[in-house]
């Protein structure tokens, strides 16, 4: 089938043969691939120039590598902060535009993050920060990429369905991080007090993308049953919505946090902003939360909740749950 080539192509091809820097030769190849014609006859070309969009971006971040100084760092908003990564072309941009307020650029081609995109994702009445984050890869991934989950809350490590090698592509993450002194743990898992001295721990679940594929259900199938990795596995596909309302149950519950809600006596409680506590906090920790100087002043308080009577009298060491409301008495 003959390619039938535009004018528009034709000057993007232009603008290639004559760029000079990596830079320039990227975007001159993303705009042709966006303006050839989709069928048949094309589909040779377009796969070449994928190809070398991904040379050029491997080429730039190893020259980049090679810099002093470079280094990216997100400050934490929101309930809790979540480093998206994975794999090349697994999908984690597309999964935070979904779930998030950020625009990260999505493409066919690998490699297309190369500097954390936040964004904040709503889940019911908090807000939780998404991080994408460039791919890793077994060799030549930057070490600033591997150590963002130092620094952050959890880990959403992203699997590609659509991908033969999706069980090697996951460990090979979880490989380059353990190596550097970061451990991917399932939430509620206890932690080995055997790692070296550094380590972090990190709770992690594994979103499995791409299940509109074809190939998606075999290899969904092979991940579980091979990957030596015991982290949970969420099933999901960006691009059609499935299992996104799921995937942003299991970020909540990966924080392991709790939502408290405060109110005054004889006083509706306050709905609008709960205060996020870690799980295990206790009526003391959200004492210190409120105010530094109710501290030690509080007598006793009340609580509504799914393990108490309503409006029943608690300590100020009674552990907090998901949803409760407390009423002070200071």
């Amino acid at each position: 089938m003959p390619a039938n080539l535009t004018p528009q192509y034709h000057e993007a091809e232009a603008k290639f043969r004559a760029a000079v820097t990596a830079e320039e030769k990227i975007a001159a190849l993303e705009e042709m691939l966006a303006v050839i014609p989709k069928h048949k006859g094309t589909e040779k070309l377009q796969a070449d120039i994928k190809r070398r969009i991904s040379k050029l971006r491997q080429k730039e971040a190893s020259s980049n590598r090679g810099k002093h100084g470079v280094f990216y760092h997100v400050e934490k908003e929101g309930a809790g902060q979540i480093i998206v990564t994975g794999s090349p072309n697994s999908g984690k941009s597309l999964i935070v535009r979904r779930l998030t307020n950020a625009e990260p650029e999505v493409a066919e081609y690998p490699f297309t993050t190369r500097k954390p995109m936040p964004g904040m994702m709503e889940f019911e009445d908090i807000l939780i920060q998404l991080v994408d984050s460039p791919p890793i890869v077994k060799e030549g991934t930057e070490s600033w990429v591997i150590a963002m989950p130092r620094s952050a809350d959890a880990v959403l490590l992203v699997a590609d369905l659509a991908s033969d090698s999706v069980v090697e592509d996951v460990e090979n993450v979880y490989s380059a991080l353990s190596s550097n002194k970061i451990i991917l743990t399932a939430p509620g898992k206890i932690i080995s007090s055997e790692y070296p001295i550094g380590t972090v721990c990190r709770n992690a679940i594994i979103a499995a993308n791409k299940l509109d594929k074809p190939e998606a259900a075999e290899n969904l199938e092979l991940l579980r049953e091979l990957c030596e990795i015991e982290l949970p596995i969420v099933p999901i596909s960006a691009l059609s919505g499935e299992g996104l309302e799921a995937l942003k149950s299991e970020i909540f519950r990966m924080l392991e946090i709790v939502r408290v809600y405060t109110k005054l006596p004889g006083k509706p409680p306050d709905k609008e902003k709960p205060f996020v506590m870690k799980r295990g906090s206790t009526v003391d920790d959200l004492t210190a939360a409120v105010h530094r100087g109710f501290v030690g002043k509080v007598r006793f308080a009340r609580a509504w909740g799914r393990n108490v009577p309503d409006g029943a009298m608690v300590g100020r060491d009674y552990e907090l749950d998901d949803g409760d409301i407390i009423e002070l008495h200071v």
